[in-house]
């Protein structure tokens, strides 16, 4: 069967579905009123088997608990999912409560009037205060929140402690102090960084974080929402002050496009390199005899002047503007983003969430270490292929590349990002 048929057929059986239970349901056959039906309409797209099968046991819990309301779980596979959206937003009728990605998969559909504004929940259940300020951020436009972020891992600045323990050097905390951790592994013979560039989105980790530092985390935001431009000075200072340097004086390891992200790992296992900026996946690649000796730090601080940002790809929930039942909606959203709905994904998934009030007793040490990276951000970023539109990040990804082969042409690469920029995005 067509795929694009197949979809079509999957949103039109969902759009249908909701508009059955929407309506036609205030009086009986006989014309006699009844009471309104107290029916909620969940699409999620959590397909694989372990996330499935944990999303529907949440959903059962939550109508063990409200034995009046019904709940109409659909799960489509993740790819379907995220070609379906659109048109259930965009249906007279769209499903109540959808999951999604934080960032600007969500920004796209706030700035469309898409998405409800769940201010009110988020008052009603405290999270201003169990949630870290980087995740309200993360959910707030123009000082409303609008997202509710559940689940997320962490970016840091991973080492070999066996490596820095052979050579003296202690954990970096500033730029200045990375760079003399730099300088002390490659007069020692160690490369200092690993990184395999083969596929595109390793390289965006370092302008991600290079450009927060430098900027800012809004600055960043708004250069990913097209709001700043790709050819400001402020871009191009990061690219030959900081980035350069870096490719520059040999610190990264040498051909790094022949590698995929985990290719790179054995330099640091065997010693030849002793640094990776990478995402805490990066465990399930690590060699198990050797994760004792991988530890993390947070990507050093340029200027203690500029706010903390922080890569931490979240994926969370949502209430469509047009929901047909908007307060049973928000009665679901509150149950998904409690300390026990929470508790339950984090044990049973091995998840990292975003309510403070989960034990931290059910997280190991390396959990805690991230959250407390996080707790301490001013700012949660996602990804740059997250938090800007796919065309743009393509593009910005082949120019990162490119810089990478020959830093030089830094001003002419960000020249033609700008003009890319202003191609994709109006003023």
């Amino acid at each position: 069967m067509n795929r694009k048929f197949l979809l079509s057929v999957i949103v039109l059986m969902t759009i249908v579905l909701t508009m059955s239970f929407a309506g036609g349901q205030g009086e009986q056959a006989s014309g006699e009123p009844q009471a309104q039906s107290q029916i909620v309409i969940y699409n999620s797209y959590m397909s694989d088997p372990a996330p499935r099968k944990a999303d529907a046991e949440l959903v059962q819990r939550f109508q063990d608990q409200n034995p009046g309301v019904q709940v109409i779980h659909s799960t489509v596979a993740h790819e379907d999912f995220k070609q379906a959206i659109r048109a259930y937003l965009t249906s007279s009728t769209p499903p109540d409560v959808m999951t999604w990605f934080a960032g600007n998969r969500a920004r796209f559909f706030i700035d469309k009037g898409l998405i409800m504004d769940i201010s009110d929940v988020w008052q009603n259940q405290g999270w201003n205060d169990s949630f870290p300020k980087g995740f309200r951020a993360l959910s707030t436009v123009d000082g409303k929140q609008y997202f509710l972020p559940a689940t997320w891992y962490w970016w840091a600045v991973y080492y070999s402690k066996s490596t820095f323990a052979k050579y003296n050097i202690d954990v970096p905390r500033t730029w200045d102090e990375f760079l003399a951790v730099c300088d002390k592994l490659k007069a020692n013979g160690v490369t200092p960084i690993t990184i395999g560039t083969k596929y595109r989105w390793t390289a965006a980790a370092w302008f991600d974080y290079l450009n927060m530092r430098v900027n800012g985390p809004e600055f960043h935001i708004n250069l990913m929402l097209g709001k700043e431009h790709y050819n400001d000075p402020r871009v191009l200072k990061v690219f030959t002050d900081y980035w350069a340097p870096l490719i520059n004086k040999g610190y990264f390891i040498k051909d790094p496009a022949s590698y995929a992200w985990a290719e790179a790992i054995p330099f640091m296992t065997n010693g030849q390199a002793g640094m990776y900026l990478m995402g805490d996946f990066i465990r399930d690649s690590f060699p198990k005899e050797k994760l004792d000796d991988l530890g993390f730090f947070r990507f050093p601080i340029i200027d203690p002047g500029v706010p903390v940002g922080e890569d931490a790809p979240t994926d969370g929930y949502f209430i469509a503007a047009d929901s047909v039942h908007p307060e049973l909606a928000k009665t679901l959203l509150a149950y998904f983003g409690s300390a026990e709905a929470q508790e339950y994904m984090a044990q049973e998934l091995g998840r990292l969430v975003t309510n403070r009030k989960v034990p931290n007793s059910i997280f190991n040490e390396n959990q805690k270490k991230g959250m407390e990276l996080i707790d301490g951000a001013d700012y949660v970023a996602q990804f740059y292929d997250r938090d800007t539109t796919p065309e743009m990040a393509d593009r910005g990804m082949n120019g990162f590349m490119e810089f990478w082969s020959d830093p030089s042409k830094a001003k002419a690469i960000l020249d033609r990002l700008e003009a890319t920029r202003a191609e994709l995005f109006t003023e």
